[in-house]
């Protein structure tokens, strides 16, 4: 390896590390424990988890068959339909929060539907948070999962086709199958975008404290009311992250066998 790598991976480093480093620094760390174990850090904390899970149950869920569509399908549109899936790594969340708003809210076309045949109201509840972190997540699968497929072409799913498998016998046995490595390692990318999602959660589910307000949020609310809070809540978003990428992350990930 080339020794002139080592001074921008060196500072590509340092980009990543030293502000995580003045976040430790700036840390309060005997008032740690009761910032951390206070009633709104616990409820945000819990509501984060529980909506990503949610929103990767259904990333994977909605994420695994378009995947398979657009990694398999010959049709002409879809680059374009790639295009627009893409959106949301593009797009900033305020606007993803936006553009859910006015599909869901009361004013939206399907919200208004939704409102006057249901009494079903989305925004501003637990359920539009795992909307807003779906949209924004679900893309982190895809990309995966459509480039796992292109990288293993369809020289197995052909086969198990000449052989006389139907369709859903090749998808179950031969394609699922293809996917699992990057199914693993696209379900924790997303959880871990899901986790730190901000803005098209605060746009679409508003900040609630127990209904919309997850850790992300929290930090936000106590950045304006107190910073030693604010820093111990970033603090702790860091290392589940952190957590989750390193326990949760498949080995093939890794590079180990």
């Amino acid at each position: 390896m080339p020794w002139v790598l080592w001074i921008p991976a060196g500072l590509a480093l340092a980009l990543v590390v030293l502000p995580v480093v003045g976040l430790l620094a700036r840390t309060d760390y005997a008032r740690l424990p009761e910032l951390l174990t206070s009633s709104a850090s616990l409820n945000a904390l819990q509501l984060s988890l529980v909506t990503a899970v949610l929103s990767t149950v259904f990333c994977v869920l909605l994420g695994v068959p378009l995947a398979v569509v657009l990694a398999r399908s010959r049709s002409r549109g879809v680059r374009v339909l790639r295009a627009v899936v893409l959106l949301p790594l593009v797009l900033p969340p305020v606007v993803g929060g936006l553009a859910l708003l006015f599909l869901l809210g009361r004013n939206g076309f399907l919200g208004y539907l939704l409102d006057v045949t249901a009494g079903i109201r989305i925004p501003f509840t637990t359920a539009a948070v795992v909307i807003a972190q779906t949209f924004v997540a679900m893309p982190f699968l895809v990309v995966s999962l459509e480039g796992a497929l292109r990288g293993a072409g369809d020289r197995y799913e052909l086969v198990a086709s000449t052989l006389g498998a139907r369709p859903w016998t090749v998808f179950r046995r031969v394609t699922v199958p293809l996917l699992l490595p990057a199914l693993g390692s696209g379900a924790v990318l997303s959880f871990a975008r899901a986790l730190g999602e901000f803005g098209a959660t605060i746009t679409f589910a508003g900040s609630l404290e127990g209904v919309t307000r997850t850790l992300p949020l929290e930090v936000y609310n106590q950045a304006e009311a107190d910073v030693d809070s604010a820093v111990a809540l970033a603090l702790l978003l860091i290392v589940v992250a952190v957590l989750v990428i390193a326990v949760a992350r498949p080995r093939a990930v890794e590079g180990r066998p």
